[in-house]
């Protein structure tokens, strides 16, 4: 095994000599094979190596007993320890984020603060050894990465599952499956321990690892996970080669301060402009993390909108329709000046606009965009995000519209049913007046769901009855 991920890191390219190798190591099989193997290669090779263990905070003293199991681990085996605490569940409530966002989120800004305190700067020459952060995802890993992508919706990049090299991150034990791992450790009679929360069911993931994925290897067929690995490999293929055509295809679009997507543009095959915008996104914003398909529905929908129509999107950027095209570009100061004056005078007109929602569907309205969805409640973990919300769709009896304020609206604020009048939320949330009477909000009659960015109504909120949910998400900017 130790010569097939040998092979496995030559062929990606992930190790050299004088790299340095921080491994991420919770305790569990997957790592401390990882680790074993990476420190049975590290002579070999020629790089450096310590580990970095995560306390997240929330598994009392389970998380304590990981913590010193692998710290004995890295002592017997002579390689450095570092671990690092988070209070993970208070930081959750504190940035409205599942916990386990969060546990990514902090096991992201432990390996930042490693390579920070090795001495390592954002750019390194490719000549001298470089910092790399070795992660233990296997093919079991990427299997269930792909299935629950599917189930979510996503594009080829998200089947193409986990990468064996991104960036900094490496993963060396990617070519092998979990049951390898666990026979290469009992062999070898090397141990390991079991985290609880992997056997719960309260994570989708954890859902896909343990029922999905063996029925589809116990009833469909044995080499599922290699079949899907395989079928990854590919997809990641067809992602880096349909990347490459959509850079082609948006590099005749440049312009001084962004691109002009014009009609040549509009008379190439859908996928490649789809491709082309989410690289645009990525040059002009820096990054693509918080631009989805949605985003880039919504610009290539203004070719066929009347010149003047405009989007504010993530990250300051801003599409207008012209002539000539759709011009994508960031937005300046005098943009958001220009804003604010067309803002006052369409506001007027804002004040009695009313929309049926579609739902399911997609509303495009003068306050933005409206996505809503309907899938059945199988207890999944409620993901608290300021413009997408969960609601009871059951006790939603009649069509919902978006539309601004009116006189008598109000919400239920608690689980026992008080309700306080719009305007006086409006009031204690301190949101300017002079802004009030043009905040969209989702409404039922005079009762509001949700006021998008904001409060949502307690009458709606999930609970262990709830059969059908109702997700709405919002994306601000359009104007009429």
């Amino acid at each position: 095994m130790i010569t097939r991920v040998r092979k496995y890191i030559r062929d990606n390219r992930m190790l050299k000599a004088e790299d340095m190798v921080v491994a991420g190591v919770s305790g569990g099989a997957d790592s401390i094979a990882m680790l074993h193997i990476l420190k049975s290669l590290q002579k070999e090779i020629g790089f450096s190596m310590e580990v970095v263990h995560v306390h997240h905070g929330i598994r009392g003293q389970e998380a304590d007993r990981d913590e010193q199991f692998v710290e004995k681990i890295c002592r017997d085996w002579g390689i450095p320890f570092r671990s690092r605490h988070y209070p993970v569940p208070e930081l959750s409530g504190k940035w409205k984020l599942g916990e386990e966002e969060t546990g990514r989120i902090v096991r992201k800004q432990a390996f930042q603060e490693e390579k920070k305190r090795l001495g390592f700067s954002g750019e390194q020459s490719k000549k001298n050894g470089q910092f790399r952060v070795a992660l233990a995802h296997n093919r079991n890993d990427l299997a269930e990465t792909m299935l629950h992508h599917l189930a979510r919706g996503t594009g080829i990049r998200g089947l193409s599952g986990i990468q064996a090299v991104n960036g900094e991150i490496i993963r060396p034990v990617l070519c092998l499956e979990r049951k390898e791992i666990v026979n290469y450790l009992k062999e070898r009679g090397i141990s390991y321990i079991t985290d609880s929360s992997n056997l719960s069911d309260d994570y989708t993931r954890n859902r896909i690892r343990n029922h999905i994925l063996p029925a589809m290897e116990q009833k469909i067929n044995a080499k599922a996970v290699e079949h899907m690995a395989e079928t990854a490999r590919v997809l990641a293929e067809a992602d880096s080669y349909l990347q490459k055509k959509g850079r082609e295809l948006l590099a005749g679009c440049r312009k001084e301060n962004g691109y002009l997507l014009d009609e040549k543009f509009f008379a190439q095959d859908l996928i490649l402009q789809e491709y082309a915008v989410m690289e645009a996104f990525e040059i002009l914003a820096g990054k693509r993390k918080d631009f989805t398909s949605l985003h880039v529905d919504q610009v290539l929908s203004l070719q066929k909108k009347e010149n003047g129509r405009y989007i504010n999107l993530p990250e300051s950027l801003r599409v207008i329709r012209q002539y000539g095209g759709v011009c994508l570009k960031k937005n300046s100061a005098s943009d958001r000046e220009n804003d604010a004056s067309t803002e006052k005078k369409v506001s007027a007109g804002l004040r009695e606009m009313s929309m049926e929602l579609p739902v399911p569907g997609i509303l495009e309205s003068p306050f933005g965009f409206f996505e809503s969805k309907i899938f059945s409640y199988k207890k999944q973990k409620i993901e608290e995000k300021k413009y997408t919300k969960w609601f009871d769709y059951d006790k939603i009896k009649n069509s919902p519209c978006v539309r601004t304020r009116r006189q008598g609206d109000y919400l239920t604020v608690n689980s026992e049913g008080g309700r306080k009048k719009l305007n006086r939320i409006f009031i204690d949330e301190k949101i300017p007046a002079e802004i009030r009477d043009r905040l969209p909000v989702v409404a039922v009659g005079s009762e509001i769901l949700w006021i998008p960015g904001g409060r949502m109504n307690e009458k709606y909120k999930i609970t262990s009855t709830t059969g059908r949910v109702l997700e709405l998400h919002y994306q601000g900017g359009a104007l009429a």
